[in-house]
């Protein structure tokens, strides 16, 4: 029998900390917390000194943040981040080596994590991790997109995001769908994608589609999904192969 991970939560909230450690003790048989702390500074150093093998770890945390305690780790444990970031910004972090509890963390979450911990093989990658962080932090300070620019003739047409269900691309331009009406824009699917916020998932090569509309997922042959969105014509979008993976981890959350 494997002996559980001796682990370390870090977490600048209280009640966060307590909740989390209030959870794991339902896993005695996957993990022994052997300390908490409250910030990455703290942190550092019991890290340093007890050498956990695996760590609950907060993004944001005043004087030193998750991501930069880890890049000053010599050795980085294995990573299970807590954070209120959500599967667009974190699927750099979609490996067997760390995972991602949104919070507030829920029982039934901590059940996937194990499930992953047990394909764990051993290759935690420092270096793919500091890559993932660096993704992640380049994202986090550009600018929210709130609308799209269309220009009819000589006039300038916002099209707010919240009001776009699904973006569909067709030879030089890309069609923005909304519940009344729909635009052509010359910004490719590639530009949008970057651009767009973490409601909007790319489902196909031609489709971006904004999950808040999402009526309903079914199931498709060769590993691909039919998705149905709330508008009147009850749009369905089959998925591309190649977006199977992110389309799983929309719908794990």
């Amino acid at each position: 029998m494997n002996k559980p991970y001796r682990t370390v939560i870090i977490d600048d909230e209280p009640l966060a900390r307590e909740r989390l450690l209030s959870l794991l003790e339902n896993f005695p048989e996957t993990f022994q917390v052997i300390d908490t702390a409250k910030n990455g500074t703290e942190a550092k150093e019991k890290i340093k000194t007890l050498q956990p093998g695996l760590i609950f770890l907060d993004i944001e945390m005043p004087g030193l943040t998750g991501f930069e305690l880890l890049e000053q780790l010599e050795t980085i444990p294995i990573v299970v981040f807590c954070t209120a970031y959500d599967q667009y910004s974190l699927k750099a972090f979609e490996t067997n080596s760390i995972d991602y509890l949104v919070k507030p963390v829920r029982l039934e979450r901590i059940e996937k994590t194990i499930k992953k911990l047990k394909l764990f093989k051993g290759t935690n990658s420092t270096q793919q991790l500091l890559e993932a962080i660096k993704e992640i932090s380049i994202k986090k300070g550009t600018k929210k997109m709130t609308s799209i620019t269309i220009k009819k003739g000589e006039k300038l047409i916002f099209v707010k995001l919240e009001d776009i269900i699904f973006l569909e691309a067709n030879e030089k331009y890309v069609t923005v769908f909304t519940s009344t009406t729909n635009h052509l824009t010359n910004l490719s699917l590639s530009q949008l994608e970057h651009k767009l916020p973490d409601e909007f998932l790319r489902v196909h090569r031609a489709v971006i589609i904004n999950t808040v509309y999402v009526e309903e997922v079914q199931k498709y042959f060769n590993s691909r999904y039919v998705i149905t969105l709330q508008n009147k014509q009850k749009t369905s979008v089959i998925s591309g192969r190649t977006y199977t993976q992110q389309i799983k981890s929309w719908m794990s959350m």
